[in-house]
């Protein structure tokens, strides 16, 4: 066989990342709900005739469960699928509603390629506006399930099942809008993508798919799986409630084994599938979407970070990686109808615990922990009496890393953001009174962990609030020294609320303040240079107490914090008296009780 043209890889790679962006700008500009058109929580893919997913941008669903149902033979142009059935998506829908359109690309009239868009939405019915209760026992309470359908069939929308879904949605303009942008831009996405199959024809373009995808299995196997060594580690941690049960702690372990250029993941210890909605069915389709959703973890391991932000993650990385599950009935292998609405204390997690275990095996050079997601909002009615809900993915700080400190308020979906506050002041009945960092949040290291939000709002009208967190007891752990971060807290007029939480009642003038979590520390604080330190003292992000308790660093009296002077011989001192308490490679924070068998974590994590 010759080798494919080294230019027209790059032109087809090109258009490919174009495609997307493009996809994802049009349905940005023409949805209609907050969640899409403002916080962004949605993705573009685009998969291959083979189901391989080629771009790296963003993450997406899978096409899996549309050609199991549908085969391509019966597809036709302008068809547009639909699902968002968690049990019936292989795999790639986490909960309800994310919903999920594809789109098939033709040549020739041959199916050729997948143009797809997911992303969570206001609401698809369910016991709780937002159609995320926090306390589910079932699937069924959680709103409506579609299993693939046919939702657009030779470009006519059917509009039964628009009626179906829309009737059962507390917000019907809403979802009928971002449907009918996210259907739209993915025809134009296909209609694009065929034009590239129609200028170089298919054989062609279908051999630049194979080394696009290529390239990035040598790639990662290249420069990432050859700085592990090579043996088996294992490393948990924990979501701390479920909605259901008493908080109690829910392990999620990896077992890593390096063998020779592939990684095998064994789950097995992840702890038995929760009454409550924080259970996520990973184990379809030899548990593909998960790999593609872990894999970037790895990119940690490139020799610089430039490097590491010029690696895509696409199908080419599945060959690297082998799934091992436990039996049925685990937090990861949950039987339907168990609830999955919260399935991020879980899969969230995971990229938490797959870097943990990374630093075990390369001495620390994986970032801190980071819990980067948390849905926090009210529902109500307006001043006209029109039901109202606004909620929010709202960040939070990451981890500090080998060479930098962590970044603040990081929200983990690609391009996601916080809702604007002259936006959300407009359109809903309250007052955003402070949307800044929090002070302190930021787990101590050489290298800081980065800063949550702090948000407080003022409601104008009575409403109930919502949550759906983790990390609101536990925190955010350090690595090679580092110390944890700050969990997340909300208090409504005072009062602190849990993590999960449907329908708190907030009156009016009353205020919501909201702290998001901060990501751990890396290295020693009590190494890190006593003028960043006083630098982070100025800028707010580190208060006078947590310079001398968290840092050792002392200012002279005669000068205030702003622009203050780090007494040096009182550092020091200081900092020599705090260096002498032991402090383990991993810092969970206070949060943590013993284990069964009554070891500390810290004996646990010992590498």
């Amino acid at each position: 066989m010759t080798a494919v043209d080294p230019i027209l890889v790059e032109i087809v790679e090109g258009t490919l990342a174009s495609v997307e962006k493009e996809v994802e700008t049009a349905i940005a500009r023409t949805a209609r709900s907050p969640m899409i058109r403002d916080a962004h929580d949605f993705r573009a893919g685009i998969h291959d005739i083979r189901l391989r997913k080629l771009t790296g941008r963003s993450y997406s669903a899978l096409v899996q469960p549309v050609v199991r149902d549908f085969p391509p033979e019966t597809m036709n142009p302008g068809d547009v699928f639909f699902h968002n059935d968690v049990y019936l998506s292989e795999g790639g829908i986490g909960h309800l509603p994310d919903l999920c359109v594809t789109v098939p690309v033709f040549h020739r009239g041959e199916v050729v390629a997948f143009v797809q868009a997911f992303g969570h939405h206001d609401d698809i019915g369910g016991s709780v506006p937002g159609s995320m209760p926090s306390h589910a026992r079932s699937v069924f309470e959680e709103g409506l399930m579609v299993p693939p359908i046919r939702l657009w069939e030779r470009g006519v929308p059917n509009e039964a099942a628009l009626r179906i879904m829309t009737r059962n949605s507390r917000m019907p303009d809403s979802l009928a809008g971002d449907l009918d942008a996210e259907c739209s831009a993915c025809l134009m996405g296909a209609r694009r993508l065929a034009e590239l199959f129609d200028r170089y024809g298919r054989a062609e373009v279908e051999r630049c798919f194979d080394a696009i995808i290529d390239k990035t299995t040598e790639t990662f196997r290249r420069e990432l799986l050859s700085k592990i060594p090579e043996g088996t580690y294992v490393w948990e941690d924990y979501a701390e409630h479920d909605g259901v049960d008493e908080p109690r702690l829910h392990a999620q372990r990896i077992t890593l084994t390096r063998v020779e250029d592939r990684l095998v993941i064994d789950f097995t210890g992840t702890s038995p599938q929760a009454k409550g909605p924080i259970n996520h069915a990973g184990d379809y389709a030899d548990g593909v979407f998960l790999k593609k959703w872990l894999a970037p973890i790895l990119r940690n391991l490139a020799d610089t970070p430039e490097r590491m932000a010029e690696l895509d993650v696409n199908e080419g990385v599945v060959p690297l990686i082998e799934m091992r599950f436990p039996e049925k009935g685990t937090l990861l292998t949950p039987i339907f109808p168990a609830p999955t609405n919260a399935r991020t204390f879980v899969i969230l997690r995971l990229l938490g615990v797959l870097a943990g275990v990374l630093a075990k095996a390369t001495n620390g050079r994986m970032p801190a922990d980071q819990e980067t997601i948390r849905y926090t909002g009210v529902y109500g009615e307006d001043g006209g009496g029109v039901p109202y809900l606004m909620r929010e993915v709202l960040g939070g700080g990451s981890g500090g890393r080998w060479y930098a400190d962590g970044e603040d308020t990081i929200h983990v979906v690609p391009d996601s953001r916080n809702i604007p506050v002259e936006f959300a002041e407009a359109r809903w009945p309250f007052r955003v009174e402070r949307l800044g960092l929090a002070v302190d949040s930021g787990g101590p290291g050489l290298f800081r962990g980065g800063l949550g939000y702090d948000k407080h709002i003022r409601m104008l009208r009575d409403a109930s609030y919502m949550s759906i967190a983790d990390r609101s007891i536990l925190s955010c752990w350090g690595v090679n020294g580092g110390r944890a971060g700050r969990p997340f807290t909300v208090s409504v007029a005072g009062q602190e609320m849990e993590g999960l939480v449907d329908d708190h009642p907030v009156r009016a003038g009353e205020v919501i303040r909201i702290r998001t979590t901060g990501g751990g520390g890396w290295g020693s604080p009590y190494e890190r240079d006593p003028e960043k330190v006083a630098a982070d003292v100025r800028d707010g992000k580190v208060s006078l107490e947590g310079a001398r308790t968290d840092y050792g660093v002392v200012f002279e009296e005669s000068a205030g914090p702003e622009g203050g002077r780090v007494d040096v011989p009182a550092t020091a001192a200081l900092r020599a008296r705090l260096a002498e308490e032991p402090v383990s490679f991993f810092d969970r924070g206070p949060g943590y009780p013993r284990l069964a068998d009554g070891r500390t974590h810290a004996e646990v994590d010992e590498r």
